[in-house]
């Protein structure tokens, strides 16, 4: 197959595998859902980059003796409930803003091939309805164990956790003063004070 430099040389309305995704060379920022190209929101605001940057500090100083390993955009994460792990049986590519994955066999030197433990989305303006809703049922039935939808706009976390394979609301956060806990790993904290501080 040839190498594609320009996103208008691919059909929108088509189905596509990660196989395909390995050919793309264009400077679009692209997600495939299910087969199905979604177009990413242009580069961050400044606050989002702020609050990614601060979560990704906060997690890394954490996790620097353990075998959990931190991620941020842009990073490949495979999602692979019901298929094969052939390149050509994958259908959805996602790249988070931050991502924890623990178990190392997950690893490789694409990105991460099945569900992180966790992964924490920052809303962006064009962005709101599909982290909240599609990326939300997304990683539900693909076993992300925790997830937090952070909103720079309204200055709040929603903290939800995986039981029975169904998200619950454990918490939503949007005080001053508050402490925000890693509900998968013990010991894990971090300030709203911190995360949302100008």
């Amino acid at each position: 197959m040839k190498t594609i430099t320009d996103l208008s040389q691919l059909d929108l309305t088509k189905r596509y595998t990660y196989a395909d995704y390995l050919l793309w060379q264009f400077e679009e920022r692209i997600e495939l859902i299910k087969g199905l190209i979604v177009k990413m929101s242009p580069a961050p605001r400044r606050k989002h980059q702020m609050i990614s940057n601060r979560i990704s500090t906060l997690f890394t100083v954490f996790y620097n003796d353990s075998p959990c390993n931190v991620y941020y955009a842009p990073f490949d994460v495979r999602l692979i409930k019901n298929k094969g792990l052939a390149n050509h049986e994958i259908d959805t590519v996602v790249q988070p803003d931050i991502s924890i994955i623990c178990d190392i066999h997950k690893l490789d030197d694409f990105g991460c091939i099945g569900a992180p433990d966790l992964i924490v989305e920052i809303l962006s303006p064009g962005n709101k309805k599909w982290d909240e809703v599609n990326k939300y049922k997304l990683y539900e039935e693909n076993g992300v164990k925790e997830y937090w939808i952070v909103d720079p706009d309204s200055k709040s976390v929603k903290v939800f956790i995986l039981k029975a394979d169904k998200y619950e609301l454990v918490d939503y956060y949007e005080t001053e003063g508050k402490m925000i806990p890693v509900n998968i790993f013990e010991g894990l904290v971090l300030s709203y004070d911190d995360i949302f501080r100008e």
